[in-house]
């Protein structure tokens, strides 16, 4: 590959340099971390999505308040930035939109902004930050504000955005065999883009009934964007997952049920792609999954 076609990649490179505050990142990265956020101060952004683990929680499916577990698996925080949409159904078009979910939600933070403001304007650190920072001071939207910063702060830069930029020694011959497999295969139909996914939405079982495959009785967080929309064209519709990081953001679906990335690609390929994947095709598309693994 030469830097012509590199012109013509279908994913993109990660932004070298992010233009954020840093003092807002800092303030954002306590507030992440703030048990206080919850009602009854245990649970924190960072319980589900725990950076030391990829920025997820490894469960099938998110577990919140008094060990209350959730409707669908945990997506990861980093380069959530990029997500054009929030949560597997997309009803958040931003990481601001999105913080109100899981402090509303009765089985994650089970809380309210006038109980958080309450306990943030109580601690003189935070007011004295915000104040800094915010001509309003703790309001919901500068919580907000700062929050979404420090997640957009997190992004994964791997070898693969090496690679794209040029380099093209970033990448084993395996790996770069696997890519090559991963665009001619149709993967890439779904993940492409800067996230490589998270920039669009699909139907999961275009080819065969996965829900019926799957054994289990379909759930409401199964119908997807359908619960937003109420269209029937969205039932069973959900936003494609960024690929980045991916090694270390298992289990894999909204339902969290593959539990290893050779499930997880050769359950696309059937479901997606109508394909049985051979043995040297997962194995190579898994090599270049291993390449989006970034620095934390």
């Amino acid at each position: 590959m030469n830097t012509v076609e590199l012109a013509n990649e279908p994913i993109l490179p990660l932004p070298e340099t992010l233009n954020l505050n840093p003092a807002k990142v800092k303030l954002g990265e306590q507030l992440f971390h703030e048990p206080r956020l919850s009602a009854d101060d245990t649970v924190s952004c960072a319980s589900c999505h725990n950076l030391s683990l990829g920025g997820v929680d490894h469960l099938a499916m998110a577990v919140g308040m008094n060990r209350q577990v959730g409707a669908i698996n945990t997506p990861t925080v980093f380069n959530s930035g990029f997500n054009f949409r929030q949560f597997w159904d997309g009803r958040a078009a931003t990481l601001e939109d999105q913080i109100d979910g899981p402090i509303h939600d009765p089985r994650e933070m089970d809380s309210d902004w006038p109980q958080i403001l309450r306990k943030l304007q109580q601690i003189p650190a935070y007011h004295q930050a915000f104040e800094q920072l915010y001509a309003q001071g703790i309001t919901e939207a500068t919580v907000k504000n700062a929050i979404a910063t420090y997640e957009r702060s997190l992004i994964t830069p791997s070898r693969f955005d090496r690679y794209l930029r040029g380099e093209f020694s970033a990448l084993t011959v395996d790996e770069r065999e696997g890519y090559r497999r991963f665009k001619q295969l149709g993967c890439v139909t779904c993940h492409q883009g800067i996230n490589i996914g998270g920039n669009l939405f699909q139907k999961i079982g275009l080819f065969g009934d996965y829900f019926r495959d799957r054994g289990s009785a379909i759930t409401t967080a199964d119908l997807g964007r359908y619960n937003v929309t109420q269209a029937e064209r969205d039932r069973h519709v959900f936003k494609v997952p960024s690929l980045r990081h991916i090694t270390r953001t298992a289990p894999y679906f909204h339902d969290g049920s593959a539990k290893t990335l050779e499930v997880a690609v050769k359950q696309m390929a059937k479901y997606q792609l109508g394909q049985e994947l051979s043995s040297e095709d997962i194995n190579l598309i898994i090599q270049f999954l291993i390449a989006l693994t970034g620095e934390e």
